[in-house]
């Protein structure tokens, strides 16, 4: 009796959360979003974000 071997590996969906691509792509993304925040804050305000929000 032989056993043959699968041709095909199966395909399974990469987890939403840890360490994976799909969450440093998100967690780019939304620092890049951040960012860009914080540099509209400080021209509009014409005062850094720290000092905006009454921080210093």
């Amino acid at each position: 009796m032989t056993s043959s071997q699968p041709t095909m590996a199966p395909k399974l969906s990469q987890p939403k959360f840890g360490f994976n691509d799909y969450a440093e792509r998100l967690n780019g993304r939304a620092a890049m979003l951040g960012f860009v925040a914080a540099l509209i804050v400080e021209y509009v305000t014409g005062q850094g974000v720290m000092s905006w929000l009454g921080l210093m």
